[in-house]
């Protein structure tokens, strides 16, 4: 896929959801739960130990049938070994301007952090596809994202950071782009009690929520 084809896809379902993980095969089982439960679409977080291998191994596992991120980059550098890995789409908690650049090089989707207005804007002047509001949930939730959109109605924003099933209508109503959920969905806890089945059904509530949110009136 193409970078407009990735961010598409990416609008469409609405929900990057956010791998965190002890261990390797704790996030190749969490992804497996993910995609069962109707979303096609992983970040995996530089946090996972062997990150790198994740994407390459979930790309092997899946190809086409997923669409693998890196989250957790903080430089370009960072940036260019996940898109060697694999990675479509990058995704840090923080502003990094030459990261950007990179991505825009290589033609890579890319969603910097920000939280002030003045970093949102920062982000999207420097070519930002999307920014992601990091920490969302600390500064109001979506009444914090509502504020934002405001002023800045032509930038696409993904809240990210105290996002879950009880509030995901809650921010799509306030005009999230998409929504980056973390815990909420992939509950390591399960996959070590084995239990998987817990994300593959919280995946596909949260996929009817935000349906209802963008669909009813």
């Amino acid at each position: 896929m193409n970078k407009r084809e990735v961010l598409q896809r990416i609008h469409e379902i609405g929900i990057v959801p956010v791998v965190r993980a002890s261990s390797t095969d704790e996030a190749l089982a969490a992804a497996s739960a993910i995609k069962a439960g109707g979303i096609p679409i992983l970040e995996i977080t530089m946090t996972v130990p062997g990150a790198l291998r994740v994407m390459e191994e979930v790309t092997a596992r899946y190809g086409d049938e997923v669409l693998v991120g890196a989250g957790t980059v903080l430089d370009a550098e960072t940036a260019r070994a996940c898109i060697l890995a694999g990675a479509q789409f990058i995704v840090s908690p923080a502003l990094n301007v030459k990261m950007i650049e990179l991505c825009s090089r290589y033609g890579i989707a890319t969603m910097p952090g920000a939280l002030t207005p003045t970093e949102v804007l920062t982000a999207w002047q420097a070519g930002a596809d999307v920014v992601k509001v990091f920490p969302c949930g600390a500064m109001g939730g979506a009444k914090y994202l509502r504020a934002l959109k405001a002023p800045f109605p032509q930038i696409d924003l993904i809240p990210t950071g105290g996002v879950s099933l009880a509030n995901a209508q809650e921010f799509i109503a306030a005009g999230a782009w998409a929504l980056g959920i973390g815990s909420e969905l992939v509950d390591v806890k399960a996959i070590r009690a084995g239990q998987p089945e817990i994300i593959t059904s919280a995946a596909r509530e949260l996929l009817a929520l935000v349906f209802k949110a963008r669909h009813d009136p």
